[in-house]
């Protein structure tokens, strides 16, 4: 252990959105080791990089590089204190700080391990959960899953306030002397200028609606993991912390609860405590090989094949619940008709490609007034909001895709192996130049029909066709001509539980795509609807229920690397039910 001071490099990076995010950069002190090791702090609510300074110096790894960024709001990081545009937009943050630090550092993701305190090891937590980066593992320190206010009610206080007034700030009111007892970081803490008091009323409540998300699915996350917890906390309920940890799938994971601690756990009086667990744990991840989660049978066994199971049996008739969904399919099948929407999924299947192409085009009808209020319900679903943020984001990566092939000299040829009506692709072409051809497939010939209109009515007859095809059929994709650089698979694994499926489709399209070529492909790792979908909904296949296997992103991801791609871009929607991804074929 080695106590010297370091003195960090100050530096800035900017997010995808334009923000510039001040950071620290510790480089290590001791470069003879062979073996890379970076270290990534987050900091608490309210704080700043500068305050994990000590973390630095009192965890004694001269043979590691640290960084920690002043989170959006904080710190020297320019812009409206305590405010960030949505916590999804933060944990993204997180996502493309991570990616710059492997740029900047020139290690791999997975040397990588990843400290997290209170807010800040919520963001990281959501961003394991939602993005499955191949770290090495992760701290997390006192995570704040569920912040005490010791207001009743004030939860939906806020969100009321919130309806009435639109954007406003809250002011902590944690003082240094609740964080804790060392009388040094009590009084820098109260006098620190930069230490950020207010925080914005919509990262308060998405905070506890993302935490509740990423506890309740702790289960999706297989990252190696330590979980540090103060035994006297003011700030934060314990019940969540152990909630989550008991979840976790990593066979890699160690709880301590520390006695006495309040919520500063790695900045107590006796935080040597805590670091000496940290440095074993440390320690003992950078001596063995990363860990890699064995996702071959999760589509028999796992949580949530567990749970696809569970939703085949609908609960009892004369239940509660029974009746509450009985209620909701009546209601359906009469004054719902009116809803034009609700009558097309009823005809083709909520999950078909002519309700998706509906649920796009986003415009509300029905046979009355009542009729067009029920469907402007319908359409505003999470489940359907969630699905036109994936098509944006589709678009956004089609574009990406198509520049970064251009960038490489590579000719564009695009293949689209379930396209439904195809709306999304050619919106995302409409003003791109230099594809060289675009062909679109889809197994139902409504779907066919539909996109060949869609193409006509375009005047993209030159450039682009729909034909019939088979998105499961391994020597059907194997044989694509012209051969794709550009293969695009959106909407589609979702709808099946079977790995088996998903691996044939994946081998096509890797014999298909050449080296250097992109696949774009979409997830599903949580959804907060299952139920009410298995048991209200019917799928396009013969008026089945339409139930659903979630994947987690880690199973999506590994069956992907498994076939050949390795992942460099991903995007999620604010919900946390629907991932984009940007994935190279390997040589």
């Amino acid at each position: 252990m080695d106590n010297q001071q370091r003195t960090p490099e100050e530096c800035i990076f900017n997010t995808s959105d334009g923000q510039a995010l001040f950071y620290r950069h510790w480089p290590a002190l001791n470069t003879n080791s062979s073996a890379r090791k970076v270290i990534v702090l987050f900091h608490r609510g309210h704080e700043h990089s500068g305050r994990l300074q000590h973390i630095v110096d009192e965890l004694g790894m001269a043979d590691a590089d640290f960084y920690a960024w002043d989170a959006r709001g904080h710190g020297k990081t320019q812009g409206d204190r305590g405010y960030s545009p949505s916590l999804g937009r933060s944990v993204r943050d997180v996502e493309e700080f991570m990616r710059h630090v492997v740029q900047h550092s020139g290690v791999a993701m997975h040397d990588i391990i990843v400290v997290g305190q209170s807010v800040g090891a919520v963001l990281v937590a959501t961003w394991v959960h939602d993005y499955a980066p191949p770290i090495r593992g992760m701290v997390l320190a006192s995570p704040a899953f569920k912040v005490k206010l010791y207001v009743p009610f004030a939860r939906s206080g806020l969100r009321l306030m919130q309806r009435l007034r639109g954007l406003f700030y809250v002011n902590s009111y944690v003082k240094g002397k609740f964080l804790t007892h060392c009388p040094a970081r009590v009084a820098s803490f109260d006098s620190d200028p930069l230490v950020t008091r207010p925080i914005a009323v919509n990262i308060l409540l998405e905070l506890y609606k993302t935490a509740e998300r990423v506890v309740s699915d702790a289960a999706a996350i297989t990252t190696p993991t330590q979980l540090l917890i103060s035994g006297d906390d003011y700030v934060v309920h314990r019940r969540p912390q152990l909630d989550f940890y008991q979840k976790l799938r990593s066979s890699v994971k160690e709880l301590h609860i520390l006695p006495g601690f309040y919520h500063d756990t790695l900045g107590e009086l006796n935080r040597e405590m805590a670091f000496s667990r940290m440095r074993e744990f440390i320690g003992t991840l950078y001596a063995t090989a990363p860990q890699q989660f064995d996702y071959a049978q999760e589509s028999r066994w796992s949580p949530s094949a567990d749970v696809w199971r569970s939703l085949q049996a609908p609960p009892a008739r004369y239940s509660a619940e029974g009746l509450w969904y009985a209620g909701l399919r009546a209601g359906m099948k009469t004054l719902g008709v009116q809803s034009e929407g609700v009558r097309l999924g009823m005809k083709t299947g909520f999950d078909s490609g002519s309700t998706l192409d509906y649920v796009y085009r986003n415009t509300p009808q029905g046979k009355t007034g009542l009729g067009r209020m029920i469907d402007k319900g319908y359409l505003e679903s999470v489940g359907w909001k969630g699905i036109r943020q994936r098509k944006v984001h589709l678009e956004t990566l089609i574009r990406e895709a198509i520049a970064r092939l251009g960038a490489e000299g590579k000719p564009v040829r695009i293949v689209d192996v379930a396209a439904g009506h195809g709306r999304y692709v050619l919106d995302a072409l409409a003003q791109e130049q230099g594809v060289e051809s675009i062909l679109l497939r889809d197994y139902s010939e409504l779907n066919v029909q539909k996109g060949q209109a869609l193409i006509a009515e375009r005047s993209m007859i030159h450039s682009a066709r729909f034909e019939r095809g088979d998105a499961f059929n391994t020597a059907e994709l194997a044989a694509l001509s012209p051969q794709p650089t550009l293969g695009i698979v959106s909407g589609l694994y979702e709808l099946f539980p079977d790995n088996a499926q998903v691996r044939a489709s994946l081998t096509g399209l890797a014999q298909a795509i050449e080296p250097g070529g992109i696949l774009l492909y979409t997830g599903q790792p949580w959804h907060p609807q299952l139920k009410t979908i298995a048991w209200s909904l019917t799928s396009h296949r013969d008026n089945q229920p339409w139930i659903m296997r979630v994947r987690s992103q880690g199973e999506m991801d590994a069956l992907v690397h498994e076939a050949g791609f390795d992942k460099c871009e991903q995007l999620i929607d604010e919900w946390g039910i629907f991932t984009v991804s940007m994935a190279v074929r390997r040589a």
